[in-house]
């Protein structure tokens, strides 16, 4: 009976898929049968073809150009600010921005380190590299603009780098890159006028100098005092 209604139904089945599409309520359940699985297998793959479109949406901030897609730092202070506070100048100033400032407390500056930096004729020519003596220093001024503050118990007058203690350099920072340092003050002894502070550099999420404990001697206080602050 089974290859009987086998060979009954196969004349139907071939003549259902050599008809033209046309649906009889006669041959419904038969005709449809295979139109449908038909029709799965197209909606399977148009929805493929739709996540591949949404995911070709997820690319749309490729279409950016690309000097848009990053957002510059905030200028908390410009170089002008940072001119009034600082006695620096050029060759030796090394601030080029504040982005983040907390009177008393901390700040987050960077340093633009270019190829025409005067330091990379002589180190090295052959692979300009910032010595590492100028990335302390210029920690040092980041410090000296959290401590050159009247506000906050600093002064205006000139503060002396006395001291540092645990520095680590990670890797080197080259021309072309971005220098940023945050300093924090650690402690302050106003009677003293000694400040104890510490600091890291970074280039993008890379920490580029570490572990660097820093104190500052104001101008009447003498250098040996720096010891009565641990």
């Amino acid at each position: 009976m089974a290859a009987a209604s086998s060979s009954l139904l196969s004349p139907t089945l071939s003549q259902s898929l050599n008809k033209p599409t046309r649906f009889s309520p006669s041959g419904l359940s038969l005709s449809l049968s295979v139109p449908r699985s038909l029709s799965l297998q197209s909606y399977h793959r148009s929805n493929s073809v739709a996540c591949c479109s949404l995911n070709g949406g997820d690319n749309t901030s490729q279409d950016i150009p690309i000097e848009n897609r990053y957002p510059a730092f905030p200028t908390v202070m410009d170089i002008n600010q940072i001119r009034e506070i600082l006695p620096h100048r050029f060759p030796f100033l090394l601030v080029d921005r504040v982005i983040e400032y907390n009177p008393g407390v901390s700040a987050v500056a960077i340093k633009n380190v270019t190829i025409n930096d005067n330091f990379f004729p002589g180190h090295f020519p052959e692979r300009p590299i910032m010595p590492g003596v100028l990335m302390v220093e210029a920690m040092a001024q980041v410090g000296g603009l959290v401590m050159l503050q009247p506000e906050v118990g600093g002064s205006r007058e000139n503060f002396f780098f006395a001291g540092i203690d645990k520095v680590r350099f990670r890797k080197p920072v080259i021309a072309g890159d971005t220098l940023v340092m945050r300093m924090t003050l650690v402690k302050l002894q106003k009677r003293f006028g000694i400040a104890k502070m510490e600091g890291k550099a970074y280039v993008g999420e890379v920490i580029r100098l570490d572990y660097c404990h820093m104190v500052f001697s104001d101008a009447q206080v003498p250098f040996g005092a720096k010891g009565m602050i641990g």
